[in-house]
């Protein structure tokens, strides 16, 4: 069976609640509260997007995380009450899409779910792939293949995830102009729920893959206050 949401959380209740409120809201979901039961899930039912706590019981979420994205690559979102920046920054390495603090808002997650599942669909219909400008794109010593979304850089071939692919596709159809948080937001995940270190780890990725020193990049570049600007030529 397919649901638009598979929910891993062991929190029980708030699990059940969530469930429901989605259910409700013509979000098909249902919900796991272990590892185990997550495994099981695949066995015989798909999902469009994971909304996964980071505590497990005994197990971890992130350790769930990487088994998932090691066979999928659906949207997963982690759900958890760890506010510190490195559970954030490890959660969004390990292929995270996004990061949600408890408690949170009902309709603010459902916006956000709702937001990605459109994207999912779209990147899965052939009538609604990324513009793109060329199929091959060279930045300095990195060269993009955009067919095969990947990157390859000093004869190291390096797949883009499906969020670094979006950015990078966005940047490159408006290089040379500054893009604004705010225009990220909405173009790219299509809500304005969407944190600041979301899309920092995101470009910080695209930097390390394309960029000689990502520290110091030559191409995807700051403008402190406003956003980030791909400037083709260094």
């Amino acid at each position: 069976m397919h649901y638009s949401v598979l929910i891993v959380d062991d929190e029980l209740e708030l699990s059940e609640y969530t469930s429901k409120y989605f259910n409700m809201s013509g979000v098909s979901a249902t919900y796991v509260t272990d590892k185990d039961s997550a495994l099981e899930f695949f066995n015989g039912n798909t999902c469009s997007l994971i909304l996964l706590d980071i505590n497990l019981g005994e197990d971890s979420g992130f350790e769930l995380c990487q088994m998932i994205r090691a066979k999928m690559n659906v949207p997963i979102f982690f759900i958890s009450a760890r506010q510190a920046e490195d559970d954030m920054l490890l959660a969004l390495s390990i292929g995270g899409d996004d990061y949600i603090c408890k408690p949170y808002s009902l309709g603010v997650l459902l916006a956000k779910v709702k937001a990605a599942l459109k994207r999912y669909e779209d990147a899965n219909s052939s009538s609604s792939e990324p513009e793109e400008p060329k199929n091959i794109v060279k930045l300095g010593n990195a060269t993009i293949d955009l067919s095969r979304a990947e990157v390859t850089k000093d004869g190291k071939k390096t797949p883009l995830k499906a969020m670094e692919f979006r950015l990078l596709v966005y940047m490159i159809n408006n290089r040379n102009r500054i893009i604004k948080k705010e225009e990220f937001f909405e173009k790219i995940w299509g809500t304005e729920f969407v944190g600041d270190v979301t899309l920092n780890v995101h470009i910080r990725h695209l930097r390390e893959k394309i960029e000689d020193d990502a520290s110091n990049p030559a191409f995807i570049k700051t403008v402190w206050g406003s956003g980030f600007i791909l400037e083709d030529q260094p």
